[in-house]
């Protein structure tokens, strides 16, 4: 029986929920931290870990997401009633 070493970054995002693209852009800005660099089979990859995983499921509610917050509905202004 094999041992599963970790998730790849693609399967992270799946876990999560969330694009690849996604997790790579939270990644690129800093605003998640990325697992170490694992060598396997002479390759260099990030394994995540169920802890990993679990570390920015915590983190991404406080995660601003810019179309959310920049889009939303204004509703009507209220006018007063004499």
């Amino acid at each position: 029986m094999r041992m599963k070493l970790g998730y790849s970054t693609r399967q992270a995002a799946t876990k999560l929920g969330i694009s690849l693209s996604t997790l790579n852009k939270f990644i690129g800005l800093g605003q998640i931290p990325e697992p170490p660099v694992t060598e396997v089979a002479g390759m260099r990859v990030r394994l995540w870990t169920d802890a990993d995983i679990e570390r920015v499921r915590q983190i991404l509610p406080k995660i601003a997401n810019g179309r959310k917050t920049r889009h939303k509905k204004k509703g009507k202004p209220q006018t007063k009633k004499k």
